[in-house]
């Protein structure tokens, strides 16, 4: 098929199993077999090759600089980046929901794509093959990694503000879930009770909520 025969010739790999690389692409709402599965198992594949990438490269950077470092190249928006730039949202199948919405409207559906991709040609060459992919499709973000500027997360940079303000540290709560267990959208509140502040952020996971709450809350602060 000329759409994923070209999508293929993007990512630089060809499938000898050619119905991973369709399941790949299938969204939830298209039809099954979906990419769900595919996704969990390359976003384990994405996490190990990038970690092992930053490991060879900065061999002088300590643990926690090299985590915030994968955290920032793994993240749902440089994933969606990335996946454009692979033609990902022409290769991929949505169902009409999504298509009346717009395939480059939602970028977790354009991250979580991606994730299915490496799973899939990690289950169809290995691990080896998928290292390749991964690395080759990075290839440009690493040339430009710089671990000095590595910024600390909104969460820690929030509780190292009020720490040095001598003020009780943020508290977070989940104000509400929707969706589908399978693909819940979080939104959680960040309280600085000794201020009488408060924020709120979205985002696909718990984590990702607290860490846009963090942020909005930070942008009041140092106005």
């Amino acid at each position: 098929m000329a759409r994923t025969a070209s999508f293929e010739s993007r990512l630089g790999y060809r499938f000898q199993r050619a119905a991973l690389l369709q399941q790949a692409l299938t969204h939830r709402s298209y039809g099954t077999p979906h990419n769900e599965r595919l996704e969990f198992l390359g976003d384990g594949v994405l996490g190990c090759v990038i970690a092992q990438e930053l490991f060879s490269r900065f061999p002088e950077v300590p643990e926690g600089q090299l985590t915030r470092l994968r955290a920032s190249l793994v993240r749902e928006e440089a994933l969606a980046t990335l996946a454009r730039g692979l033609g990902l949202p022409e290769a991929l199948l949505l169902g009409n929901a999504e298509l009346a919405v717009g395939r480059d409207a939602r970028p977790s559906i354009l991250a979580d794509g991606l994730e299915a991709v490496f799973g899939a040609v990690f289950l169809d060459g290995g691990y080896d093959a998928a290292r390749e992919v991964i690395v080759r499709t990075y290839d440009d973000v690493m040339a430009g990694v710089r671990p000095e500027a590595t910024a600390k997360d909104a969460k820690t940079r929030l509780q190292e503000l009020m720490q040095a303000r001598h003020r009780s540290l943020p508290q977070y709560r989940v104000v509400s879930t929707r969706g589908a267990a399978h693909k819940q959208v979080f939104e959680v509140e960040c309280v600085l009770h000794e201020l009488d502040l408060r924020a709120t952020g979205t985002g696909t996971s718990r984590q990702r909520a607290e860490q846009r709450a963090a942020e909005a809350l930070l942008a009041d602060l140092l106005k």
